[in-house]
């Protein structure tokens, strides 16, 4: 029995294998472990990928999120309005500066923040919005932006979401973006790496010095900051991915193409929905996300599983609805889209080096698995 994963790092890893022996022997010879010419090197060559001026390497891409939203203004006390209908990770970096986080629902046809309903959560304790760019799509935020009060920072989460755009707009131009290099994203490192995007100078400069213990010089601390920067090793995976990202974002977007066609006669006959492409966005196909209503999703995923296939989910529960955020007071039915999406969605194997043979595969264990 063939085994297909659910993301293939070592394919990845053998397109760039040359290319990262030679950085890091260039890091080892000059020593450059933090920070240095390759995390100043690849902060260039991003920003300008993602079209937005300034890109400031971190540790991670939770502390890039709450970094960005610290530069932003929020604090202790201050509420952001986020979906229910993500990872974690971004209610958790809310809650580590001390803000609430207060959720709304999903938008019920691509899984994205439902901007109407992120609106009308606004108080007057809000102090910014941060919608996610899900499963590599962008959400609407020139459509929240014209919703909004004036002034109310939108803090955007692209961390799946590199090479994506929605009416030409890519994340963080006009405003700030945090994005994770988490070794499975579309442009992965070989560990913990992230970054914040911004055409201001003004927050750019004020996540650098957050990022570095409050300050840009040695010793010297002008806020209170903590350390979360950008290792030299990882830099060099991620310039030599990179330069290799709009081909794999391409050839992300033929496999989705293929498995669109492949999984036609299931969603005719209302056995699965396929992913949805909002209006205006240029998809990128982090992951290939399908509902499988009327079905125990959990035991379809389990027979994929079985027969060779790395299917996963993602999420299996939305935010509200985790222990961890029990404290909110939320139960079951406050956010029905993103508890439907939780219960049936299930993601395929999807990376730019699945081959149309092993597509067919999955497609064919999934009739098998839905029967």
């Amino acid at each position: 029995m063939s085994h297909i994963p659910l993301v293939d790092l070592k394919a990845a890893h053998a397109e760039v294998a040359d290319a990262v022996r030679e950085g890091f022997d260039r890091i080892l010879e000059h020593t450059a472990f933090v920070g240095g010419a390759e995390v100043a090197a690849f902060e260039q060559e991003y920003a300008a990928f993602n079209g937005t001026a300034h890109a400031i390497g971190v540790a991670n891409g939770t502390d890039a999120l709450e970094l960005a939203l610290r530069a932003s203004g929020v604090g202790v006390g201050d509420e952001v309005v986020l979906p229910a209908n993500t990872f974690i990770a971004t209610a958790g970096a809310v809650q580590r500066i001390g803000a609430r986080p207060v959720l709304v629902d999903a938008d019920p046809a691509t899984y994205l923040l439902d901007v109407e309903a992120a609106a009308k959560a606004v108080t007057p304790r809000t102090k910014a919005v941060a919608p996610v760019h899900l499963y590599g799509q962008n959400a609407d935020v020139a459509g929240l932006r014209a919703l909004l009060p004036e002034g109310l920072a939108i803090v955007e989460d692209g961390a799946q979401s590199q090479g994506a755009s929605r009416d030409g707009r890519t994340a963080g131009q006009g405003g700030i973006a945090a994005t994770s290099f988490y070794p499975g994203k579309n442009l992965g490192a070989y560990g913990d790496a992230g970054a914040v995007v911004t055409d201001s100078p003004e927050l750019a400069q004020r996540v650098r010095e957050l990022a570095n213990h409050g300050g840009t010089a040695k010793y010297r601390h002008d806020v209170a900051g903590f350390n979360s920067r950008l290792d030299g090793l990882q830099a060099v995976v991620l310039r030599a991915k990179l330069a290799r990202l709009a081909r794999w974002n391409d050839q992300r977007r033929a496999a989705a193409a293929r498995y669109h066609e492949l999984l036609a006669p299931l969603a005719e006959a209302e056995r699965v929905v396929l992913p949805a492409t909002a209006d205006g966005n240029v998809h990128v196909w982090h992951l290939y996300v399908v509902r499988v209503p009327g079905a125990d999703r959990d035991a379809v995923v389990d027979r994929l599983n079985a027969a060779g296939i790395g299917a996963g989910v993602h999420y299996p529960s939305p935010v509200h609805l985790t222990p961890a955020f029990a404290h909110l007071g939320h139960g079951a039915g406050d956010f029905p889209h993103a508890e439907r999406a939780a219960r049936e969605i299930l993601s395929l194997p999807l990376y730019p080096q699945i081959t149309p043979e092993q597509q067919q595969e999955v497609a064919a264990a999934l009739v098998n698995a839905l029967h």
